[in-house]
């Protein structure tokens, strides 16, 4: 079952069940899903909008629900970081689980002895090879940090 018919189908249950988190959040995805499409189709790449495409989306809102949590940590605006907090939980259902940094270090070493990286000019290498095979399970912002961090040794 694709990743849409999946999120349509999950909005499907957050309307008999009532509950307007999901239902606001599952409309968010789904509409942003149709501008996608509409985008995939008109240009000179005309495509089908694939699973890649809605993970890529889902990917982008999470990053933006996690920069709106941060500022409203900072501001004390506990009403709306439950909110955008909430729909981050339900955004990341839809992708594969992320890695925790022990995991992530782990690989990022692997790859570095792998590759034989040596300074933070290699760098590039390393985060290409990192996205080729760990595309979904990694988060690269702390993946970037932590190879700076260990090239610079």
């Amino acid at each position: 079952m694709s990743l849409k018919v999946t999120i349509e189908t999950e909005y499907k249950n957050a309307l008999k069940s009532k509950d307007k988190i999901k239902i606001s959040t599952y409309r968010l995805i789904l509409s942003s899903i149709k501008d996608l499409d509409i985008t995939n189709r008109s240009g000179p790449n005309k495509k089908e909008t694939d699973d890649e495409d809605i993970k890529k989306l889902l990917k982008k809102m999470m990053k933006q629900r996690t920069e709106s949590i941060d500022i409203y940590k900072k501001n004390n605006r506990s009403d709306l970081l439950e909110i955008e907090q909430n729909e981050f939980n339900i955004l990341s259902s839809f992708l594969p689980k992320q890695l925790n940094d022990e995991d992530t270090k782990k690989i990022c070493e692997e790859t570095i002895s792998k590759l034989g990286a040596s300074s933070i000019k290699d760098m590039g290498k390393v985060m290409g090879e990192l996205k080729k095979k760990h595309a979904d399970e990694i988060d690269f912002s702390k993946a970037g940090a932590l190879l700076k961090q260990l090239l610079n040794k």
